[in-house]
């Protein structure tokens, strides 16, 4: 036990009337018995502590499982919840869940993804000089080519005889073609010939306002005369300062805009391109000089390209199935903006009924109701994947 003696110093008034110059000195008269014991390990309490930590791990995978119809869920998917689990940062989860195969179950299976999704990616991957690209230049084009949103995760694995993720010299993660497919490289421009030709020199060009003239008229005739390069052949013979080179670039992009599918994209989602196309600096001026094939549109504060062949007016002339639905979706996202104008949400009071009842209760349940800019994706977000922690 320790003790300590509180001696007072008296000042000139004492302590009934303050202190003057004093206060309290402390000391230290007992002190603790330095004794170390030796630490004795418990087997039985130490198996106690291990098989909690499996069981925890084991039972929070299985609510998170059996959350979702089917109790099913891609391994990629289960990764994004890693920090609740506490295991090791050097076991997988995969790995942690075939040891207990009594509970959980592990098949693979494909994703229901369109045909038509697989050839454009690869298609896209076959205009590039070695058949690979970034992810990040995937990505900006995404939504234009109708990839999933998480292609690298829902789609590019379950295909490994067509695509493989590679590591890249910049050390960035890109995904590479496996294969050539001479099937598919038959470009646009070479279908509006016949089906007997062996090679395509002329590349199209819609007649323009300034072609009218015939200075216009002769420009354009010997353009179209020039030699024409499959956007899918080895350009490293040409000379990029050529028309023929030029030609080549304007039947590259051509074929870029028949992959996606409203037959546009921003203008910057190109920019990362100029590499792996093999392509020129400046390569993005014949958007400028070719307007009869490529129109840039300046709404929405940037700069979109278009294929003008593409679209009677505004209506795009061959509808991709992923059209008509973002088209519907339209439909209904203007019908609730000139619903909301004319003030009918207004009727429905069943969410602002509920609202108003928590706000009545004196604010007590307002700390467990997430603002609109909350979600239980950002709380995921502070988790590592299986993935980013191997890759």
């Amino acid at each position: 036990m320790v003790r300590w003696l509180l001696l007072a110093i008296k000042g000139k008034y004492g302590f009934g009337h303050g202190f003057k110059g004093g206060g309290f000195s402390y000391e230290q008269r007992f002190s603790l018995v330095n004794v170390k014991l030796k630490w004795a390990k418990d087997g039985a309490l130490d198996s106690v502590v291990a098989g909690e930590r499996d069981l925890k791990a084991a039972c929070i995978l299985v609510s998170i499982i059996s959350s979702v119809p089917r109790c099913c869920l891609p391994v990629y998917h289960i990764s994004r919840c890693r920090g609740q689990l506490g295991l090791p940062n050097d076991i997988k989860i995969s790995t942690f869940m075939r040891r207990y195969p009594s509970v959980f179950d592990e098949f693979h299976s494909r994703p229901a993804i369109s045909g038509d999704i697989l050839d454009r990616l690869r298609k896209l991957l076959m205009l590039t000089k070695h058949r690979t690209l970034p992810l990040q230049t995937v990505d900006q084009l995404r939504w234009d080519m109708g990839l999933p949103y998480d292609y690298h995760h829902s789609l590019i694995p379950y295909f490994p005889e067509l695509f493989i993720l590679v590591r890249l010299p910049d050390d960035r993660v890109g995904v590479t073609l496996q294969s050539w497919d001479d099937s598919l490289w038959q470009c646009h421009s070479w279908r509006r010939m016949l089906p007997s030709s062996k090679e395509m020199n002329v590349l199209e060009m819609e007649p323009w306002p300034f072609q009218s003239d015939s200075q216009g008229a002769e420009w354009l005739e010997e353009w179209q005369r020039l030699p024409y390069t499959s956007p899918y052949s080895d350009a490293s013979n040409l000379d990029s300062r050529t028309d023929v080179s030029e030609k080549r670039i304007v039947g590259v992009f051509h074929e870029l805009l028949h992959l996606t599918i409203l037959k546009k994209t921003e203008r910057q989602n190109v920019s990362n391109l100029l590499k792996p196309l093999a392509l020129p600096q400046k390569f993005t001026k014949v958007f400028e000089r070719h307007p009869g094939i490529f129109y840039i549109s300046k709404k929405s504060d940037t700069q979109t390209v278009v294929l003008r062949e593409a679209y009677d007016r505004n209506q795009l002339m061959k509808k991709h199935p992923l059209a008509d639905i973002r088209e519907r979706y339209s439909r209904m996202m203007r019908k609730g903006l000139l619903d909301r104008s004319k003030g009918l949400y207004k009727q429905h009071t069943g969410a602002s009924g509920t609202h108003d009842l928590l706000s009545n209760a004196g604010g007590r349940y307002n700390s467990g109701i997430k603002s609109e800019g909350e979600s239980d994706d950002s709380l995921l977000s502070e988790y590592e994947s299986d993935d980013d922690a191997h890759t």
